[in-house]
């Protein structure tokens, strides 16, 4: 069964930059992940930076982001993909944001979201591919 991350929890209230806990995915099969960050509220004249980034110890998280999401600025849904499988090394995941505010009423910025992340799952070698039933069809 694929596992299923918040590395930002459903209707969590950022107002400061930040960084998530230290994920365990070394017990991932695909370590290949759906990311879905959600922005459920916000003010406005601000902007939301959303990254993932890799670790082997859960210490060192290196200078660059694994992934980095669209920078967001107002309520929505993001998705992509995260697939870390030719990065045996990276046994750790967390989230790291950045919030900006250039607004003249309010001076801290801000918003509440989350980022989920689920595990694809592998695929079979028994699944077929779309280029497999037209080569079967043609014949």
């Amino acid at each position: 069964m694929p596992f299923e991350f918040s590395l930002i929890p459903v209707n969590t209230r950022l107002d400061s930059s930040g960084d998530s806990a230290p994920l365990d995915i070394s017990g991932t099969v695909s370590r290949t992940f759906f990311c879905t960050l959600t922005v459920a509220d916000q003010i406005e004249q601000e902007s939301l930076d959303v990254s993932i980034w890799g670790s082997a110890d859960g210490q060192d998280f290196g200078k660059r982001p694994l992934l980095k999401l669209p920078q967001q600025f107002y309520r929505g849904v993001t998705k992509m993909v995260l697939d870390v499988s030719l990065r045996q090394e990276i046994k750790f995941l967390r989230a790291r944001w950045e919030l900006n505010r250039w607004g003249r009423v309010a001076p801290t910025p801000m918003f509440v979201a989350s980022l989920q992340l689920e595990e694809i799952p592998p695929m079979s070698r028994d699944t077929p591919t779309k280029r497999t039933v037209l080569a079967t069809q043609s014949s």
